[in-house]
C-alpha cells in the first residue's frame, strides 16, 4: 500500500528547519505486515526531543529514516502468529520494543530489552525487517522500531500496547514517550514516596511528566525548575508546589534552602551535562539523582567520588523511565481517566503531517511542550 511519510535522509542540516527541510514528506510503498508483525493506521505522532538529536546528528541513525517515535493508532491488519491484536484495536507504540525472552526482559527491565536494542540501532523492526520502500525499491529505516511521522506503519506486536478505547487517540500518544519516561522515572527509577522532597530540572514534556509524577507519589515540596517563566507556570499547573527560574537565581543553593539542605530526589531531564552536575549538587547526603535526559555522547560528567560513599549518595540512569510498557502505558492511562494526571496540558500544538519542519523549529527553540501531528 501507499503511505504518506516524512523521511529524513541527511543529518545535522541546520535551522530554521523551515527552510532548510531536512524532512521531506514522500509517498512511500508499505509492504503488509510480516509474521508477528502489525499494520496501524495512525493518529496521533508526537514532536519529541529525541526526534529533534536524530535530525541536528546529536543521536545518530542510519538513513534514510522514517522519524518518529511517540505515537498512537489504530489496527488495521495483523500478520500471521499475531494473537494479542485484532483489526480495530486502539494502540500505543513503545519505542522499545520488549522481547519478552533476554535477560533483562526476564528481569522485569524490559526498557533494556537486548534485542530491541539491538533492532533499534540497525533501524529495523524486531525481525530485521524493513517495510518502507520508495517507488524505485530502495528500502527505509525504521525510527525506534515506530516510524510514526507516516500515515500508516508496521511494527512488531512487541512494539504495541492496547489501550482502553475511551481515551483520545491524539492524547494516547504523549504517553508512548513523554508521559511514560517521566513518570515511569519517578515510580519505577526512583520509587519515590509520600512526604519526601523533589527537585525537577527542565519543563519539556517528560519534565512537567515527571512532575505530575512526584505529584501523584504525594512528594513535598515538588520544585521545578526550568529558564523560561511559561514553563514554570505550566509546571504549578501540573503539580509543583514551588519554582526556580535558572536564568534569575542561583538554583542549587535555592533548592539547598526550600529543602533545608537538598532534595532527597533529583531529576534531571535536560540531556545535558552541566545540569546533570547542578542536579547532583542539590541533593541530599543520602538522595539520589536521577538522570532522564540524554546528552550528546561525547559528553562527561564528573563527580567527586568521595561524595558517592561518604554521603552515601546514589546517581541512577532512567531510560523508558524504567517501564514495562504493556504495564505501565495502561496503568497511566487509568490515572489520567480519573483525574489523577493533567496530561491535556502537556499538548500546546496540533499539526499536520506536511507542517513537521516548522513543528522543529519551534521544538528547536522551546516554544512548544508536546506538538502533535494528527492524521485525520
Amino acid at each position: 500500500m501507499k503511505t504518506k511519510a516524512a523521511v529524513l535522509y541527511q543529518m545535522g542540516q541546520q535551522p530554521p528547519y523551515k527552510q532548510s527541510s531536512p524532512l521531506v514528506i514522500e509517498e512511500l510503498e508499505l509492504e503488509g505486515p510480516g509474521p508477528g508483525e502489525v499494520l496501524v493506521e495512525l493518529r496521533g505522532a508526537g514532536l519529541c526531543h529525541s526526534d529533534l538529536s536524530v535530525i541536528d546528528g546529536s543521536r545518530p541513525r542510519v538513513m534514510p529514516m522514517v522519524l518518529g517515535h511517540e505515537a498512537s493508532g489504530i489496527v488495521r491488519e495483523v500478520g500471521k502468529n499475531v494473537h494479542e491484536f485484532a483489526e480495530g484495536d486502539h494502540v500505543v507504540f513503545s519505542f522499545m520494543p520488549v522481547c519478552g525472552h533476554c535477560v533483562p526482559c526476564a528481569s522485569g527491565r524490559g526498557a533494556l530489552c537486548e534485542n530491541g536494542t539491538h533492532s533499534n540501532t540497525e533501524g529495523t523492526l524486531l525481525s530485521g525487517a524493513r517495510r518502507f520502500k520508495n517507488a524505485t525499491g530502495e528500502p527505509f529505516y525504521h525510527h525506534l522500531g515506530v516510524s510514526a511521522f507516516s500515515q500508516f506503519t508496521v511494527a512488531a506486536q512487541e512494539s504495541l500496547v492496547k489501550i482502553d478505547p475511551e481515551v483520545s487517540l491524539t492524547k494516547a500518544a504523549i504517553f508512548g514517550c513523554a508521559v511514560m519516561t517521566g513518570l515511569g522515572a519517578v515510580f519505577n527509577t526512583a520509587q519515590v514516596a509520600p512526604g519526601y522532597s523533589v527537585a525537577v530540572f527542565g519543563m519539556g514534556g517528560v519534565g512537567l511528566s515527571a512532575v505530575m509524577g512526584a505529584k501523584a507519589a504525594g512528594a513535598y515540596p515538588v520544585i521545578a525548575i526550568d529558564l523560561l517563566d511559561a514553563k514554570l507556570k505550566l509546571a504549578k499547573e501540573v503539580g509543583a508546589s514551588h519554582t526556580i527560574n535558572a536564568s534569575k537565581e542561583d538554583v542549587v543553593s535555592a533548592i539547598r534552602d526550600l529543602t533545608h539542605g537538598g532534595a532527597v530526589y533529583t531529576f534531571e531531564s535536560v540531556g545535558h551535562e552541566r545540569v546533570l552536575l547542578q542536579a547532583y549538587d542539590a541533593t541530599a547526603r543520602g538522595g539520589t539523582t536521577v538522570a532522564i535526559g540524554l546528552p550528546h555522547p561525547s559528553k562527561m560528567f564528573s563527580v567527586p567520588a568521595v561524595s558517592i560513599v561518604g554521603q552515601e549518595r546514589t546517581i541512577k540512569g532512567s531510560y523508558m523511565g524504567s517501564s514495562v510498557p504493556r504495564r505501565d502505558i495502561p496503568r497511566y492511562i487509568s490515572m489520567y481517566l480519573a483525574g489523577m494526571l493533567p496530561v491535556d496540558l502537556l499538548h500546546t500544538h496540533t499539526l499536520k503531517l506536511d507542517e513537521i519542519n516548522m513543528g522543529f523549529d519551534r521544538l528547536a527553540v522551546a516554544d512548544a511542550v508536546r506538538q502533535v501531528i494528527t492524521f485525520d
